[in-house]
């Protein structure tokens, strides 16, 4: 898969994933929408959750990096399929532990996991030392996405761990 970034550049240089990505030539930047190429758009906002049935969208991958501060919905208005990432724990030293709170190399690395690219995930999360920790902190539940067939599926998996949760 192609990975693309929309990058606003508001947060630490040196704490910036995408950046990262883009110095091993894993992943490219753009400054502006207009620049960023048409893919799934992995969006928190986005009404519909990622699934193994997207593959067959496109073979692009584009995540906005910005703070979580500015993290509003206008700035993920950008062409393509809009997809949100179902429950997943973060495994950054900034959000470690937290739900919902990926950085942008983990939100990549979700998305190809669900989209049966593992292999892909995994030269990604090389390049971190927190990076192996990400896939074992969610390896049955990225697991069990990749199984899904549609996004109903994915949403009933993610349903269990959140209720799951309240116990």
């Amino acid at each position: 898969m192609n990975l693309h970034v929309r990058y606003e550049g508001d947060d630490d240089p040196k704490k910036c994933t995408a950046r990262k990505l883009a110095r091993f030539d894993l992943a490219e930047l753009h400054r502006t929408t207009r620049a960023t190429p048409y893919g799934i758009v992995l969006n928190p906002h986005a009404e519909q959750a990622l699934s193994p049935a997207d593959r067959a969208e496109t073979d692009t991958l584009v995540a906005l990096d910005c703070s979580w501060e500015s993290a509003e919905r206008a700035l993920f208005e950008m062409p393509g399929v809009h997809r949100a990432l179902p429950f997943l724990v973060a495994a950054n030293p900034v959000n470690y532990g937290k739900p919902f709170r990926l950085n942008t190399v983990e939100a990549f690395a979700a998305g190809l996991c669900i989209l049966g690219e593992r292999d892909q995930a995994e030269e990604i999360l090389s390049k971190f030392r927190w990076g192996e920790t990400f896939l074992e902190l969610n390896a049955e539940p990225l697991r069990r996405y990749a199984d899904c067939a549609d996004s109903t599926d994915v949403v009933a998996v993610q349903q269990e761990y959140l209720d799951a949760g309240e116990e």
